[in-house]
Parts: C-alpha cells; structure tokens; sequence
C-alpha cells in the first residue's frame, strides 16, 4: 500500500511550516495520514496522544531517523540526538549535567545580560539589524561560558556560523553549501580545544563545559571522538546561539502588540515567563520532529509497520484550535501563573528532558527570553520601514528584514520605559 503514496518531499520543499497542516487537512484533520518522504514510508503523527506516543522510547527511535543533511549541517555526526539505548542515556546525563542546573544556567544569562548591556551604547544613533546583533551577543555570551571566551570580531563570525548551520538544515543550493562549510569550521576550532585540553591545559579550563566534554567518558569507558567531543560542544553553542530566532519574533511581537510592552515593563517575572511561552507557541520554528518505529505500533487504531518514518506535527499542534483557544492570536495570558500542561507546549520537544529525547536547553531558552523580552521593551527604539513579513515556506523562516531597528542616544533618550516603536 505504501508503494502506491505520492512522496511529499517536493511539497514540503515548496510549502515549509504549512505542509503538514495542509497535509492533515486533505485527509479530514486525521491523527495519522500516512505519506512519504525521501523516500521511505511516513506518517504524520498529530494530537496530544500523538505527542505522548512519540516520545515513548519503547515505541519510537532516533537512528536512522534524520536525513543525512540534516546531521551533517544541524547536529554533527555522532552527536547525540541520533543514538538510542544506553548510549543515549549516558550521553544525555553529560548534557543535562551541562544545561540544566539552575547554577549554570543563572551563569550564562547574567554573561547574556551584561552582554546586551555593553552592546546598547554601540547602537546609538544607528540603524542595526537586531537578529545580527543578538547573534553575535549569545555567540560571545555561550562561549565565554563554555571556557572559549572570544573577541567581538570572533564571537560575530562565530554567531553567523551557527546561524548559517540552522539557516541551513533544510534546504538544498548555497545555504546548504554554507552551512555545511560552517559546521566544518567550527568543529575544526572545538577539536583543537579539546586536544589542548587533554594534552597540557586541563588547570586552564577546571570546571568548565569545555573541560568536561573533553574529558567525558562513553558507557566502555573511553573518551568521547575528539570529533564528536567538538559536535557535542557545538550542540551546546549553536542552539544557544538559535534562540536568536526567538528574541527576533520576541521583537516582533512587541511591535504588532504595543501593549506588551507596558506589561513586561512591570518586571514581573510571571508576564515574562508567560510572554516567553507564547512566542515559543505562536511563532514558527521547529515544523516536526521526526523518529522511526522501532518495531511494529498500533496508533489511532492504524497499524504502523516496524520501520516506518514518524513524524509529528509541531507547528500544526501550536495552531490546532482543538488545542489552543484562538491560536491565531497572539496571547501571553494563557500560559500567565501556570507553565504549560504536558503534551500543550512542545517547540523543543516533550517527555522528561533528562532521560528522553527533549531538548535539555529549554530552561536556557526560557532563561534568556524571560531576560531580553523585558530588555527590548525598556528599549528605547524605533522601528523604520522594512520587510517584517514571515514567510511560512521558508524553514527556518524569520522576519524578511532580520527586524532592523533605530536607537536613540542616551543624551536624547526619553525617560525609562517610552517607545518610539512606529
């Protein structure tokens, strides 16, 4: 039966974020529509028992389950998001260990912090494109954090290698092309610093993520790859650096919603955490996960054959009005004294993110957008003419224009808290 499917590898080429809405819609909104993609059988998973079927790692893996582009531009050879079992496991418990203690991640938010107050001055009296600049900001805040502090000139370069790494992922031409030249370059850089690290610099970098990625040991008992060591830094670097795509659509909201920013004004942490939640459900980032059966499933009362692609729909479960009350509209309020029910919000995965398969890096995304959300609002700025349209064909898709902004001087700025948004 599955050799009889049309492939919609071309479809989701042309159409992004709203291919697997219109997928579902051409089959009556069901929880499973069976297709195929690149080739190989798929279905397309959808709802909140979708949500809790897929990140059930008895029932769904992650080898062979994402394309060979994709692990050679967005998360490295090796890395961990392909491995199963107990390698996973083990692997996953050096990432938690890295990015969810409240310690470490208070750490790298206050460098974020400091770092966006020494850039403000810089972009006085001038145009500047904010997704450039909070790129550049995270590149040099993560990497001080990490053990690799870096010049401006660096962490710049840096930041536009991970963006061009994301950028990049999925699609063919030239940002493919660069995004593989990028994930090239920058491991070349992390190898070489884990090798000094294990050679004759440990006491240089006691404590840090660097040293201990360095020095992590597989299940056997050996020292990580010198190159996967590098891919698994750099999955710690580049998804800090991607959250550039989130203040990006945080600044965006603030300008078609003006009266956020009275509310985030207030420095109330719980409007800040709710504002971050609703830019994360409401703007488009992640269109599907993807994962394969690991052996023969029953979903929705269909059988799914060992094997088979799985795929379930992130972007159309943010928008899914069965889920969400008016999920057009852009509304903090909903998410304002409670955090998300599990299964609700799933922009970086779902499941126990310190045993499964989701991202252990959400609590530095909530982190960093709670602080620069409140940030942009206090801002002083004004927003020129420009292409601030979002297209959904487009993956990853952003602001046209990157969301260029004007910032007044400190010696005209009005008092604290006003807008020259327009």
């Amino acid at each position: 039966m599955s050799a009889l499917l049309v492939d919609s590898t071309l479809s989701l080429l042309t159409h992004g974020y709203a291919w697997a809405p219109d997928l579902r819609r051409a089959h009556q909104d069901a929880p499973l529509v069976r297709t195929r993609l690149m080739g190989r059988p798929a279905v397309l998973l959808h709802g909140r028992e979708a949500v809790a079927f897929f990140y059930d790692d008895s029932r769904v893996q992650r080898h062979d389950a994402v394309p060979a582009p994709v692990i050679d531009t967005l998360f490295g050879r090796g890395a961990v998001h392909t491995l199963d079992g107990e390698r996973h496991r083990v692997r996953k418990q050096l990432l938690v260990s890295l990015l969810m203690s409240p310690v470490d991640v208070g750490g790298l938010t206050a460098r974020v912090d400091t770092g966006w107050r020494e850039a403000l001055p810089g972009w006085e009296d001038r145009r500047v494109v904010l997704f450039d600049e909070v790129a550049t900001l995270l590149a040099g805040a993560v990497c001080d954090w990490v053990g690799l502090p870096v010049p401006e000139e660096a962490a710049r370069e840096i930041g536009q290698d991970c963006v061009a790494m994301v950028d990049g992922f999925a699609t063919a031409g030239p940002r493919h092309l660069r995004a593989r030249r990028a994930r090239h370059r920058q491991e070349q850089a992390l190898m070489a610093a884990v090798t000094r690290v294990r050679a004759d610099h440990p006491h240089l970098t006691s404590g840090t993520v660097l040293e201990t990625v360095a020095l992590h040991r597989e299940p056997d008992g050996t020292l990580l790859e010198p190159h996967t060591a590098a891919v698994e830094l750099l999955n710690v670097i580049r998804p800090t650096v991607a959250v550039t795509w989130f203040v990006t659509f945080a600044a965006h909201a603030l300008h078609r919603h003006p009266g956020q920013r009275d509310v985030l004004r207030t420095d109330d942490p719980a409007h800040a955490r709710a504002f971050a939640h609703e830019v994360r459900r409401f703007y488009p980032f992640v269109p599907f996960v993807a994962g394969v059966a690991a052996h023969d499933l029953v979903f929705a009362g269909d059988h799914v054959p060992a094997g088979t692609l799985l795929l379930l729909d992130v972007y159309g479960h943010h928008h899914d009005p069965a889920l969400w009350e008016q999920p057009y509209h852009f509304a903090p309020g909903r998410f304002l004294g409670h955090d998300p029910e599990p299964g609700a919000l799933i922009p970086q995965g779902a499941g126990d993110p310190r045993t499964g398969h989701r991202c252990p890096g959400e609590d530095i995304t909530l982190s960093l957008l709670t602080t620069l959300a409140p940030a942009l609002a206090h801002l002083d700025f004004a927003v020129p003419h420009q292409d601030l349209t979002i297209p959904l064909s487009r993956i990853p898709t952003r602001p046209r224009s990157g969301f260029a902004i004007e910032t007044a001087s400190r010696s005209r700025s009005r008092p604290h808290g006003s807008t020259r948004t327009r």
